[in-house]
């Protein structure tokens, strides 16, 4: 257990800021799993518009330092070439 002030203020913080970059982490996975489980099924339509809101979720967890910038692109550029190859 922290012994100082500032050290049990900061011991607060740091489980404040976990419990939000833990529900930003997660809100990216299921957004992802989302537009996963459109190009599955074969549904395009709903594939591009799924990617859509996917990638603006991808952007803010990337802006806000959750997720590196090049993991970011990743997962997008990935996920944009799976729909480019539905049939």
């Amino acid at each position: 257990m922290a012994n100082t002030i500032q050290a049990r203020k900061r011991s607060r913080q740091s489980d404040h800021r976990n419990k939000h970059n833990s529900s930003l982490r997660s809100m990216l996975r299921t957004a992802i799993k989302r537009v996963r489980q459109f190009i599955d099924s074969g549904n395009k339509d709903n594939a591009t518009e799924s990617f859509k809101k996917a990638n603006k979720t991808i952007d803010i967890v990337a802006d806000k330092g959750i997720i590196h910038k090049n993991k970011a692109a990743r997962h997008k550029s990935r996920l944009s070439h799976a729909i480019k190859n539905m049939k």
